[in-house]
């Protein structure tokens, strides 16, 4: 499979308790990772997490997915059409 550019946006809520586990999981699939940029979002209790990606459609899958079973975590992503 080919890799292509793309993004993964991720809503966090209980941050304290899901800051660690996301680290973790974002860490392990730090190759894919091209830029990552968070802000916490005070009046909301949560928190937003946005990276940009240059990955196959199995790793963004992989890594979606490890992020998606944490509760209060929401997870979207996004991938080129262009290979």
């Amino acid at each position: 499979m080919e890799k292509r550019l793309g993004f993964v946006g991720i809503i966090v809520e209980n941050r304290k308790e899901n800051a660690p586990k996301i680290n973790e999981i974002l860490s392990t699939y730090g190759e894919i990772i091209s830029a990552r940029m968070g802000l916490p979002y005070k009046e909301k209790n949560c928190s937003v997490i946005a990276l940009i990606v240059d990955a196959t459609t199995d790793e963004v899958g992989a890594l979606t997915g490890k992020l998606g079973k944490l509760n209060g975590v929401s997870v979207k992503s996004a991938l080129s059409k262009d290979k």
